[in-house]
C-alpha cells in the first residue's frame, strides 16, 4: 500500500461542527506498521489523515475508526486496507455517532449520544476512538458468545434429563479453543478495561473517557463478557471431563472383555 493513497493535506482545525463518526471492525488484525507515513498525525494509536478533511484511526486488533470521511472514500480506504488485514470479515461490522464541537460544552455524551467535544484535536478523535473501538469489539464478541451459549445450553439440557450428552470430545475442545482465544485478544490485544495511553500524555481528556466509558458501559460488558466466558469455559470442560471418563469407562469394558474371551478360549483348549 502506498503512503501517498491515503494522505491528504488536511488539519483538524477544518472539521466541520458537527463530525459523523463511523466505526468498522473490519478483521482479526491490521498491520498498522505498513500504513505508518512519513508524518502521521499520531502514532499510539496510528492516526492519519483520509479522504478530504477526514481522519482515520487504525487499532491492530481490526477496527478502523473514521471522522468526516465520505461514503467513496471511505470504500477506498479499505479497499487499500485489504492486504494488510490479517483473518478479514466477509462484512464489516460497523457503528456511528457524531461529534460536535462546542468550546464552552463539557466533554460528554449527550442524551442524543452525540459527543461533544471543546476543540477538534488529534488527541480527542483518538480518546473518542479508543472508546468507539472497544464499543465495536465488546458487541462482535458478545454475538460470539450468544452463538457458544446457544451450542452449550441444549448439551448441559441434555445432561440433566438425560444423565448422558451424545457430543463429540474435539467439538467440546474446538468450543474451549474459541473461548481461549477470546479471552487471550480481550485482555492480550483489545485490553479492553485498560486506559488508553493518550490518557498519559494528556491527563485533561481522562474525562472524557471516562464519560464515553460510562454511555457505552465498557466496564460492566467487559465483566459480564468474563463472566460468560468462565461459565462456558467451566461447562465445556465439565462435559470434556465426563465424555473422557465415558471413554476410560468403555476401555476397561474392553479390557474385561478381552480378558474373558481369553478365559474362555483357555478352558476350552483345557476341556479338548
Amino acid at each position: 500500500m502506498a503512503l501517498t493513497e491515503i494522505r491528504s493535506p488536511i488539519l483538524t482545525q477544518r472539521m466541520p461542527e458537527t463530525v459523523p463518526i463511523r466505526a468498522l471492525y473490519v478483521g482479526d488484525r491490521i498491520d498498522t506498521r505498513a500504513l505508518e507515513p512519513v508524518e502521521p498525525l499520531g502514532l499510539t494509536p496510528l492516526t492519519l489523515p483520509c479522504g478530504e478533511n477526514g481522519v482515520g484511526v487504525f487499532f491492530r486488533y481490526g477496527v478502523v475508526v473514521l471522522f468526516n470521511v465520505a461514503a467513496d472514500a471511505e470504500t477506498g480506504i479499505l479497499e487499500r486496507l485489504a492486504p494488510h488485514i490479517a483473518g478479514p470479515l466477509a462484512a464489516p461490522e460497523t457503528d456511528h455517532a457524531r461529534l460536535q464541537v462546542r468550546p464552552e460544552a463539557d466533554m460528554q455524551a449527550d442524551m442524543t449520544g452525540t459527543i461533544l467535544v471543546r476543540s477538534a484535536t488529534v488527541e480527542c478523535f483518538q480518546t473518542v476512538a479508543h472508546a468507539l473501538a472497544k464499543s465495536l469489539i465488546l458487541a462482535h464478541y458478545e454475538t460470539r458468545i450468544a452463538g457458544i451459549f446457544e451450542r452449550i445450553e441444549p448439551l448441559a439440557a441434555d445432561l440433566r434429563e438425560r444423565g448422558r450428552i451424545a457430543v463429540y470430545g474435539k467439538a467440546l475442545v474446538r468450543q474451549i479453543g474459541d473461548v481461549l482465544h477470546m479471552e487471550h485478544r480481550m485482555v492480550g490485544r483489545v485490553e479492553t478495561g485498560e486506559k488508553p495511553e493518550v490518557l498519559w500524555e494528556h491527563p485533561e481528556l481522562e474525562r472524557l473517557y471516562l464519560r464515553l466509558s460510562e454511555e457505552y458501559e465498557l466496564r460492566e460488558r467487559s465483566r459480564a463478557l468474563d463472566r460468560k466466558l468462565e461459565v462456558i469455559s467451566r461447562t465445556a470442560e465439565t462435559l470434556l471431563g465426563l465424555l473422557q471418563n465415558r471413554s476410560s469407562l468403555r476401555v476397561e469394558w474392553y479390557i474385561v472383555a478381552l480378558i474373558v474371551a481369553e478365559l474362555v478360549l483357555s478352558l476350552y483348549q483345557y476341556l479338548l
